[in-house]
Parts: structure tokens; sequence; C-alpha cells
């Protein structure tokens, strides 16, 4: 590993609180199976996927989209990662060991790549089996890439629904990620695509009480949820404090243990 990398893990390793890292019954590689449901949910939204030298891609209405943690590259350089708003609202007080944590709306996993970059155990929690292949993938490639693979070898992927997963761990993770879809109003046309060809799959978040409530129930040292600058808090769940950008902002509760 780099020396600006391990002095970056160390970094993180002493910015949360001590939490038992509970080792997640995952699937971190794109298997048979997964691949064959990916195949077959994808044809039932009218989409297509391709096997691509660079790649597993999802295509359909003009629009492609693959797994590219390559072009995450510059974000993850130690000058930038300790200013992203994420790792800033992720960051918790004192640890003395590496923090487990849970994205529980993993997406393509940009958030939990850097996540993982600041020191955290990744378990990515992601319920469509079109999406989470194409994560799979990526993680794959990442594994593959020497300037990837000591942060993707702490991430690892489970293919199930979010809720139902975060109310079966037996000890809770020092942090759940939630980061429900939300419909695209940015002018950047790669969230539109990606947005477009994800709403195609699964319909933006509806069940917000039931989410937030599952978080809270596995009793994390701390919830961050993303959203829009102007949204109202996730299930009306009022956060201890929020870090916030330009257009986005990250709120941070602290759930009563």
């Amino acid at each position: 590993m780099p020396a600006h990398e391990e002095k970056l893990l160390e970094e993180a390793c002493r910015a949360g609180e001590e939490a038992e890292c509970v080792p997640p019954a995952a699937t971190p590689l794109l298997s048979e199976e997964l691949l064959s449901r990916a195949h077959r949910a994808a044809q039932a939204a009218g989409l297509v996927l391709e096997q691509r030298p660079e790649g597993l891609t999802l295509c359909g209405a003009g629009m492609e989209l693959a797994g590219d943690f390559g072009a995450m590259l510059p974000r993850l350089r130690q000058d930038r990662l300790a200013h992203e708003l994420l790792v800033r609202a992720a960051r918790i007080k004192g640890a003395s060991k590496p923090l487990c944590a849970v994205d529980a709306t993993a997406g393509l996993g940009e958030d939990a790549l850097l996540l993982a970059a600041a020191g955290f155990e990744m378990t990515l929690v992601e319920r469509d089996p079109v999406i989470a292949a194409l994560l799979a993938d990526a993680l794959e490639r990442a594994a593959a890439d020497e300037r990837l693979a000591p942060i993707a070898a702490r991430m690892q992927l489970v293919c199930a629904e979010s809720t139902a997963y975060l109310r079966s761990l037996e000890e809770g993770p020092a942090l759940v990620y939630l980061d429900p879809m939300f419909p695209a109003k940015g002018k950047a046309a790669l969230t539109k695509k990606k947005l477009q060809l994800f709403q195609r799959l699964e319909a933006p978040c509806s069940q917000e009480e039931e989410l937030m409530d599952a978080a809270c129930a596995c009793r994390p040292l701390r919830i961050v949820v993303k959203r829009p600058l102007k949204a109202p808090a996730l299930a009306g769940r009022k956060p201890s404090h929020s870090v916030a950008g330009k257009t986005i902002r990250y709120d941070v509760i602290v759930p009563t243990r």
C-alpha cells in the first residue's frame, strides 16, 4: 500500500469510536447466479446487459452505464479525500480500530468507495440484481487494479433488500449510510443518465420510515443520510447536524443507544 494510503488509513482508524467489525455474509464478486438474475431483470425492464472489454454495461434508450471506480481516483488522493462532505459527515472521533459500515443503498458504490478509502470496512447492500451485477463487476476490476485493490479489499457486496438486511444484524455497525434514490433535478448528464436507467429498474424510495427504523434498530453509532440540499429530512427524522454543499447535504443522526 502506498505511504499516503497507509497514513490515510491510520488517520481514519483514529477518527471514529471503537466498534466491533461483524463479518457479513457477503458475495463480493460477480457470480453466475447473480449475472443470470441480472440479465432476466434487465430484459424485463426493456434493457440489455452487455459484457464488454471495459466492463459489464447496461444499455437501453440510447444510454449506457457501467461501474467505473477508476474515474474516482482523483477524489481518493489524501489531500482531497479529507475534504469530501461524506467523509466529514461519517467521521467518528476516537477510534482505535477499523470501523465497520453498511451502505444500505449501494447503487454503483461510489460513496462506499470514498468511505472505504477513509478506512471503513464496508458492506454494500443492493437489492436490484442488475445494479448489484454492475457493482460486482466494478469491484472485480478494482481488485485487479493495484491503485484500487487495497481499497476494494475493504468492500463486500450483499445482494439483498436493505431493510431486511439491517434488521438481520446481530451486532450493529459503527455507521449506516443511506442514499435513497430521489428524482434528478441537476444538469449533469451522467447523473441524469444513471438515474434514468436506475428508475427503469426500481422506483425512488417510498418506504422512508421503514428504512430509517431499520437503520436505527441495528444500533449504529451514527447514521448518515444523503439528501438534496432543500429536501426535508428522511422520514422526518431531525438530524443532530448536517454537512452541506451547494446541491446536497449529509444529515448526521446519532441514535439513542
